[in-house]
């Protein structure tokens, strides 16, 4: 499957949006470890700690065949997005800037939207106006659905409407996404894809009201795990899985542009688990690798609308694309638990994502 990436991101220049994010982060590893010339904007993480700044993204980017440019910005501030694009002229864009946490959308509605909608007006409008684009991913969510608490995965061609601020926000800058594809990209030739990808779980993600994140705050401090959700179903896979095909489907785009569209990136459906198996299995791996006793528990917190049941029928990127997964949850949840316990016994973990990202690269080309 990643046969051409390996050779394919060496020297090209590629601009990020949310590079200092969780998953941003481990774009930006994969990329430099291409040889990608990488071209990253965002705010500045603002919770620590922080796999950005973990990574040594934040300063000089050193042992790496790839380099990093850093450009601390609003995805608003749609004067500052324009220089960057002109400056660095890049060739594919792959845009993951957003608010991205559900709870929080329901505190700053506005906040959401601006960042969410006008954020992703302001990427399309710069490539609309930089004729260095070839290829260009818009990273959105498997929450853009009208969700209708079914067993049965959701397509491509159903129709968009999520619920809450968040999801409905993701939504929206699909419709932006293909009004500009529509009206101005497929003229320049500027191949444009949405893509929605399903819960993201990895090592490095700190963020709050986060499953995993939770699990290991709660297991470095000795205490119960708190799981406001149990029953609610998510396609949870590894944060490889949704970055490397994002990767791989600007790479396939960027030379036939008839393959751009939308598609869902997510695991096969055996992988959609309960937030209660996810967190048995963290329970098990993190206490058999240590001599600790972590449990979960359960206690609703009475917190805003989420949906309880969400899958992805992925297809589509399986038969159009010959995408498939590569880690089941089984294997994401060994990995992920390998790099928090490097990072709470102050081992390399950068060794450790490192060596993540090498050997899911060389187990895809299997598939």
């Amino acid at each position: 499957m990643t046969e051409d990436v390996m050779e394919f991101y060496k020297g090209k220049k590629v601009l990020i949006t949310g590079h200092t994010g969780f998953k941003g982060s481990w774009m930006t590893a994969v990329l430099l470890l291409l040889g990608a010339d990488a071209i990253g904007y965002a705010l500045r993480p603002d919770e620590k700690p922080n796999l950005h700044e973990l990574c040594g993204f934040d300063g000089k980017v050193t042992g790496y065949p790839g380099k990093l440019t850093n450009v601390y910005g609003d995805i608003r501030d749609l004067e500052l997005l324009r220089e960057t694009f002109d400056k660095a002229r890049p060739e594919i864009v792959i845009h993951m800037a957003a608010q991205p946490l559900v709870r929080r959308s329901y505190e700053d509605p506005v906040g959401t939207y601006s960042t969410n909608v006008m954020g992703t007006v302001n990427v399309l409008e710069c490539c609309r106006t930089q004729e260095s684009i070839k290829s260009v991913i818009n990273v959105t969510t498997d929450k853009v659905y009208r969700n209708q608490e079914r067993a049965e995965g959701y397509r491509e061609d159903e129709e968009l409407c999520g619920y809450d601020p968040y999801s409905n926000s993701k939504s929206c800058s699909e419709l932006v996404t293909d009004s500009y594809r529509n009206s101005f990209l497929r003229d320049k030739n500027i191949a444009v894809t949405t893509m929605r990808a399903g819960n993201v779980i990895g090592g490095g993600d700190f963020a709050k009201d986060r499953i995993i994140p939770d699990c290991v705050r709660a297991a470095m401090a000795g205490e119960d795990i708190i799981v406001r959700n149990p029953r609610s179903t998510r396609p949870y896979q590894h944060v490889l899985e949704p970055v490397i095909c994002y990767l791989w489907t600007a790479a396939r785009q960027y030379t036939d542009p008839s393959i751009a569209g939308c598609y869902n990136v997510g695991p096969d459906d055996e992988d959609a688990v309960t937030t209660a198996q996810i967190a048995t299995k963290f329970c098990d791996l993190w206490n058999a690798r240590s001599n600790s006793t972590t449990a979960w528990k359960d206690v609703s917190d009475g917190g805003p609308h989420e949906a309880n049941y969400l899958k992805l029928d992925c297809t589509k990127i399986k038969e159009e694309l010959a995408w498939h997964p590569v880690w089941n949850i089984d294997r994401a949840m060994s990995e992920l638990v390998r790099w928090y316990k490097t990072y709470s016994e102050g081992g390399d973990h950068c060794e450790v994502m490192h060596d993540q990202i090498m050997t899911y690269i060389e187990e895809s080309r299997k598939k």
